[in-house]
């Protein structure tokens, strides 16, 4: 029988979204189509599980179940995809499918708890009543019953893990300006993951992680696999799709909370902010009222001002970032988030490099503890719903050296150019990589700049200050202009003669 491609599961899936497309907003309804290739996956391994271990214990109902009690998941026969496919014409179909899930989260607490909380199959102000609601969902049971994701069936190991990328990536583009808060462009996931080189036993933690993208590309860095990941996502429902996305790429321990990061960080050590060894993230870009969450209930939200001292881990001791723009509220908690061998990379808005008042104070501090190791400008439009580029800086902790590296990535022939956005090619990644190893200036490329320097502009980071990459016009040979000048006469003469000639023959 043939396998089942990459290819062929991409095609069903955004497929399938034609089910909705059209009567509901696609960052609502990617939701269903995620989650159902979630339970269609699961039922299939389980199916495929249990029909090996009925053959292997010749239908001893018992031996089996004990033996598929071991797997990585329980299901029961009601919490399959095909009880939901045999159930699919019923009145009640979409309160059958929220008890599924249900079920299968309370059968499989520790790894699958909260997944499925966001979301309601029978949900009336979503779906529509009852008769438009049951259509929908009849069709996609219908359009993922065509899908065949049993492990034997399907060519190749990560299948599955990047159709789910695939769809979330999908999404992001059709969410426009939402897209970009739960998904970070797979090259920029994976320009970060390349150049914070993370190692085995590492502990790997993104404070924003949308739906995970970019921690599974740190993951995938780490030789044999062997590494703890944490994250923390403000919306629900991203928290439980990226929990998905980890257990679909085989990463069962991920610690992913849900939660504010800046108001409440929930990765602690002994009441104390937890340390990573690497830590990636790709926060929102310049969150407004970013501090709310350190106001009390009471708080009037015009009179509020954020206070180091309101923040017990004391993350912004170096400065608060203006109420407006939380760049570097997030950049703060990630420095006293970073262990003392750490490796930070974080994508964010180039106001970051010059900004004054208190964004500066902040900077500053961080070039006096030596923590910035390299400022990276990217090309425009590489992101959803901004076209605004943006810039990677590079943290390290027990820097051996008092320079900084400033790349300008963001010119012509540094990227691929599309029709609604750009991307960053292999060769592009290659290019920033082996500059930033190489860590040297480079002619309209690259330059290290000492930190006296940077002092000396003030501690302004902006690129154009350090790299020029203006490229001189050629000289104008004013000998050849003149010479043209003078044919064109020559030329012009001509035909006003041949001209004169022909309106004398003509008599006018």
């Amino acid at each position: 029988m043939e396998k089942t491609t990459q290819e062929q599961i991409n095609g069903t899936l955004w497929r399938a979204a034609d089910t909705f497309r059209g009567k509901i907003d696609s960052s609502l309804y990617k939701d269903y189509i995620l989650v159902m290739l979630f339970i269609k996956y699961l039922s299939d391994v389980y199916k495929e599980h249990y029909e090996e271990y009925a053959k292997k214990y010749n239908g001893d109902e018992t031996r089996i179940e004990r033996a598929l009690s071991r797997e990585r998941f329980t299901l029961d026969q009601k919490s399959t995809f095909d009880y939901l496919y045999e159930n699919r014409n019923s009145v009640e179909v979409g309160d059958i499918i929220n008890k599924s899930l249900e079920h299968i989260e309370e059968s499989n607490k520790s790894k699958l708890r909260g997944v499925f909380r966001n979301i309601d199959f029978n949900s009336e102000i979503i779906l529509g009543k009852t008769n438009e609601r049951n259509a929908m969902l009849r069709t996609l049971l219908n359009d993922f019953n065509r899908l065949n994701l049993r492990p034997n069936m399907i060519e190749g190991n990560d299948v599955i893990g990047d159709a789910y990328e695939y769809m979330i990536a999908k999404f992001a583009s059709d969410a426009g300006k939402k897209g970009g808060e739960f998904f970070t462009p797979s090259m920029v996931s994976e320009l970060l993951s390349r150049l914070v080189k993370p190692e085995e036993n590492d502990r790997i933690y993104d404070p924003t992680c949308g739906s995970g993208s970019l921690l599974i590309r740190a993951f995938k860095k780490v030789p044999g696999r062997k590494a703890q990941i944490y994250g923390q996502e403000r919306n629900g429902q991203t928290q439980a799709l990226c929990k998905m996305n980890m257990f679909l790429h085989g990463i069962d321990d991920a610690k992913i909370e849900s939660g504010d990061t800046l108001a409440n960080p929930l990765h602690l050590e002994d009441g104390k902010l937890m340390k990573f060894q690497v830590v990636v993230a790709n926060p929102p870009f310049s969150l407004d009222k970013w501090a709310m969450g350190f106001a009390g209930a009471e708080a009037d939200e015009k009179k509020f001002k954020m206070e180091p001292a309101l923040d017990q881990y004391r993350r912004f001791d170096w400065g608060v970032p203006p109420s407006s723009k939380g760049d570097f509220a997030f950049v703060q908690h990630m420095l006293h988030s970073l262990a003392e061998d750490g490796r930070m990379g974080v994508v964010l808005p180039h106001g970051v490099l010059f900004r004054g008042a208190s964004e500066g104070k902040i900077r500053k501090q961080i070039l006096e503890m030596n923590l910035l190791d390299a400022v990276i400008g990217l090309p425009q439009n590489l992101f959803f719903g901004t076209g605004i580029p943006a810039v990677v800086l590079i943290f390290k902790k027990s820097r051996n050296r008092n320079n900084v590296l400033f790349i300008d990535a963001s010119g012509e022939g540094h990227y691929e150019k599309g029709k609604n956005q750009n991307k960053l090619r292999e060769e592009d990644l290659k290019q920033i990589e082996m500059a930033y190893e190489a860590y040297k200036t480079i002619d309209k490329y690259s330059y290290v700049a000492t930190l006296e320097e940077i002092k000396e502009n003030d501690c302004n980071l902006n690129i154009p200050r350090y790299v020029d990459t203006f490229e001189a016009e050629e000289m104008v040979d004013m000998d050849e202009v003149a010479n043209n000048i003078a044919n064109i006469k020559a030329e012009l003469e001509d035909v006003e003669k041949q001209m004169a000639k022909y309106l004398e023959e003509l008599g006018l």
